[in-house]
């Protein structure tokens, strides 16, 4: 200290008469004055403000309520720059971190006993410096960080964009008015103060004295990063504490002589650190939205549970979640995935990702000491978005050093290329790509989540990044000759009106040919691009694959069931992401997002790509499509966010049939979505085994009153949900002429509720209540209310338990029927005088058929065949011991039927049927069937 007040000679003998009227009482008022308190106040609503896309985990999300300290080790200038060659992250999930050190102690004396100033704190992106640095804030805020009683934070960012000399002093009151009090005696008090210069590779910092002077007095203007290179020094408040977070590529701008401790931010090597981040995440209160019970609490345990048994499995999203960073992407996926009510109906899979890359890298440069001035997404689009699209090109996930090379090296010839590349392996490498933890494929590289390789493939194409070396060569060639052809234009005119040089003219207008004629080319380029999309989007391979937002489940939360054997041959590789990606990326929320990135991608070109994909997509679509690859296809409208185009692509589905396709809140949300696009009616809508429940349906609402034809079974419907199809069925816009709702179990109240929407309904002709646990109750229900119906012409109520009163009573109320010509009975518990009863009605005099059995008097039923097809149709899900029974039954009844008749013709239709019923009842008893 005494050095630095003999060599501040007249600064500091200027300061001191000002200083010395301060007594130690009034330095303790000032450290404890309301000035500090106003500062933690507003410091603390500052850095406790999160991103809007943090807003989605509920109103009780907090810093303070989810946040988990990573790992953090203390190092040496010698590890940063002697590097270990082994694959860090896989040592790091196969070992604890030594050295571990916590962020309270970082300012601990060192080995050697000496008083830690300086702390150099660095980690690559993603291992969650600033978010680090933002609880360390709140921390001191709120009381937790008693070792310091002012903490000052600078962003290096901010001060990057500043060269006018400043004072320290004013710096500090420039950001922080309510320090005005204080400032005047910082460093002539015994005041604790913390520095806080998060970002430090923003800044351009010359140790040297010929580049940076000395400088000491807090008074006096310099620019801002003399500023800091003289507090580092420790010649500027020398008994300031000073915290500093750079990525590893910067560490070594600082000389190691000032620097006291150098920490590395290790993420979440601890699997244990990630399970908790989980925890804390998805179990925050309100996470799954206003209203969310005890289901929706259980839902969210199962998935931390689900996600924790992947985690200890050692799979690739292990290493994944080694950077705090991707444990956010997972999370906001899951909660994509399964809390959907409370997620914007904008919010798409694609701009969760652009998000994630903002919250990174937003307004992060490459190396800020390159003239270039590159962003750090644009250099990754370029090189790692090749790996990526070469990749899918050649459906490989796993990469060799040969393959880096290829795609980082290739194409390096300058000094400038070669050291961005350096940067690019020190700081950002590990945030794309770790280490494969399959056996055998330990030295080679995936991306870290798989999704990430697609949407980096889908950024390289839409970015036109994908050219030959005639199309970069005729780009670079039609921008100098169009400036050219400008200037020439200005001498031609000139020159014209002195001389006349008739050749002037036609030379000027060749100029502008080729300009022209690569505008051409660029058309072309963008037709590709849509044709690559549609390509991609409707490769036969992929039709019969769980569809794209399964596939995420399943990436996420694993597979349950035996592990494969290392020896097992693997599946193919799937990319069905990519070509969704590229439609998302093409949306004008994440143009607008990457645009802040770096990643332009002008208006023109998205509406060109837009045009030309109309020639391709909607075309191919228009072809059938199995279920999982038209839940694809309706995702890609969704994520492209076109509502023109989603329009015209939608027109074109008549018939949309997603059986067997888990409807999920979120598909059922998109579905919505995407039907809002238009008005037009659908022919039929077939959502057979759907996983739906009442929230689904409410969900679909307004897709259900377009359609004319809807399968619902298989659901597991009940009675709620039956509430939801009678407010369906009476609504005044309502389309529905058939409605099948077979094995679903809608019991007695839910036919009360069906009995009410067949009062008043005007479109239903075709209703079908197969297996849906009626009971005599609900047959009833229905027939007190059928009277009032005008348009029915078909009801089943097969495979119902309903005993002869309820049946007669249906057919009685049915006879009277204006439309309601056929009723099926056939698989109930009706009696002998029953079956001679419904014998007994006749189509030309009672004006119904009630199909009951497969005969009909003396000859055998017309409906014969349709029964059995029934029959065997919904076999699975049905009791085979009953089925049996009435197989029986029905065998029994064909027997007694063809013993009665004399007619050889009809005798051969008999043993024909009879043949059919013996052969599925050998097959029940076999359990072939």
């Amino acid at each position: 200290r005494g050095y630095v007040g003999y060599q501040g000679g007249s600064q500091e003998n200027s300061v001191q008469p000002s200083s010395s009227r301060h007594t130690p009482s009034h330095l303790r008022n000032v450290a404890s004055s309301g000035a500090i308190k106003k500062h933690q106040k507003s410091l603390s609503a500052w850095f406790s403000h999160q991103p809007n896309e943090e807003r989605q985990f509920g109103p009780s999300f907090s810093l303070d309520a989810v946040h988990v300290d990573p790992v953090i080790r203390e190092s040496s200038l010698e590890e940063i720059l002697k590097p270990s060659p082994d694959l860090t992250i896989q040592n790091q999930l196969q070992q604890p971190c030594r050295q571990v050190i916590s962020l309270h102690n970082l300012f601990d004396v060192d080995a050697c006993g000496r008083q830690v100033k300086n702390v150099v704190l660095y980690g690559t992106v993603g291992t969650g410096k600033s978010t680090l640095i933002k609880k360390m804030v709140v921390d001191w805020c709120h009381g937790r960080l008693p070792r310091f009683e002012l903490v000052i934070p600078f962003s290096c960012e901010d001060l990057s964009h500043s060269h006018a000399p400043i004072s320290l002093r004013r710096l500090i009151t420039k950001k922080y008015q309510h320090l005005r009090e204080v400032v005047p005696v910082l460093g002539a008090s015994n005041l604790k103060v913390l520095f806080i210069l998060n970002g430090l590779e923003r800044l351009s910092l010359d140790f040297r004295l010929a580049g940076t002077e000395l400088c000491c007095d807090p008074n006096e203007p310099v620019p801002p990063s003399a500023i800091v290179v003289n507090l580092l020094r420790k010649y500027l408040l020398p008994e300031a504490s000073i915290i500093v977070t750079t990525r590893p590529s910067a560490v070594r701008r600082i000389p190691g002589k000032y620097v006291g401790r150098y920490a590395e931010i290790c993420g979440f090597s601890d699997t244990n650190l990630q399970k908790l981040y989980f925890q804390m995440r998805l179990s925050q209160p309100g996470c799954s939205g206003e209203g969310s019970g005890d289901h929706s609490s259980a839902e969210q345990e199962n998935l931390v549970e689900m996600l924790s048994r992947n985690l200890e499995r050692h799979n690739q999203i292990t290493a994944a979640c080694f950077l705090p960073s991707y444990c956010w992407l997972v999370c906001t996926t899951l909660h994509f995935l399964y809390f959907t009510r409370t997620v914007p109906p904008s919010q798409t899979l694609t701009g969760i990702y652009t998000s994630f890359l903002r919250l990174n890298f937003s307004g992060e440069v490459l190396d800020s000491t390159d003239p270039t001035n590159i962003s750090m997404m644009k250099y990754v689009a370029k090189t790692v978005g090749k790996l990526a699209y070469e990749g899918v090109m050649s459906r490989k996930t796993c990469f060799s050093e040969e393959d880096l090379q290829q795609c980082f090296e290739v194409e390096m010839k300058t000094e400038s290329e070669l050291n961005l590349l350096e940067v690019f392996r020190s700081d950002v490498f590990r945030f794309f790509l770790s280490p494969c933890v399959q056996p055998g494929k330990e030295h080679t590289f995936v991306f870290t989540i798989p999704a990430m390789q697609e949407y980096l493939a889908a950024l390289y194409v839409v970015l036109g990044e994908k050219k030959t070396l005639a199309q970069r060569v005729g780009k670079e060639l039609s921008e100098v000759i169009g400036r050219v052809s400008e200037d020439v234009a200005v001498v031609v005119n000139i020159i014209s009106k002195v001389l006349p040089l008739r050749f002037l003219p036609v030379l000027f207008n060749l100029l502008k040919i080729f300009p022209r004629y690569f505008s051409r080319l660029s058309g072309k380029e963008r037709d590709a691009i849509a044709h690559t999309m549609a390509e991609e989007l409707f490769k036969e391979e992929d039709y019969y694959n769980d569809d794209v937002l399964d596939q995420i489940n399943s990436s996420i939360l694993g597979v349950e069931g035996p592990m494969r054997h290392p020896d097992e041959a693997p599946d193919d590789e799937v990319f069905e992401l990519f070509p969704i990606f590229m439609g998302g990326i093409l949306s004008r929320r994440n143009r607008a997002i990457l645009e802040q990135l770096g990643c332009s991608i002008k208006n023109l070109a998205a509406f060109e790509i837009a045009k030309a994909m109309k020639k391709t997509v909607i075309r191919k679509s228009r072809k059938g499509l199995p279920p999982s690859e038209l839940m694809d296809y309706l995702f890609f409208l969704h994520e492209f966010q076109n509502e023109r185009f989603t329009a015209e692509a939608v027109r074109s589905l008549r018939a949309i049939n997603l059986a067997s396709v888990k409807m999920t809140p979120l598909k059922c949300s998109v579905l919505a979505s995407v039907m809002s696009a238009t008005c037009h009616e659908v022919e039929e809508l077939n959502l057979t085994s759907c996983n739906l429940d009442s929230s689904s349906l409410r969900t679909l609402f307004p897709v259900l009153l377009r359609c004319r034809a809807l399968h619902l079974q298989l659901n597991s419907l009940g009675s709620d949900a039956c509430k939801e199809i009678r407010d369906l069925l009476l609504h005044d816009k309502c389309v529905v002429s058939s409605l099948r709702l077979a094995n679903n179990p809608v019991g007695e109240q839910g036919a009360q509720y069906l009995a009410e929407a067949l009062a008043g309904n005007r479109s239903l002709t075709h209703l079908s209540l197969l297996h849906t646990g009626l009971g005599d109750g609900g047959a009833e229900a229905i027939a007190q209310h059928l009277a009032q119906n005008q348009h029915l012409q078909e009801l089943n109520l097969g495979y119902n338990s309903l005993t002869d009163a309820a049946a007669l009573s249906v057919v009685e109320v049915a006879k009277k029927h204006e439309t309601l010509d056929k009723v099926h009975l056939y698989f109930n518990d009706i009696s002998e005088d029953g079956k001679q009863a419904l014998h007994s009605l006749r189509m030309d005099r009672d004006g119904v058929r009630a199909l009951v059995f497969l005969t009909a008097g003396t000859d055998v039923s017309d409906y014969w065949s349709h029964i059995l097809s029934v029959v065997q149709r919904n076999l699975p899900f049905w009791d085979r011991e009953r089925v049996r029974q009435h197989l029986a039954l029905l065998l029994q009844d064909l027997e007694s039927s063809r013993s009665q008749t004399a007619n050889p013709w009809r005798k051969a239709k008999f043993l024909r049927v009879e043949s059919e019923v013996k052969r599925m009842l050998g097959k029940l008893q076999d359990g072939t069937l």
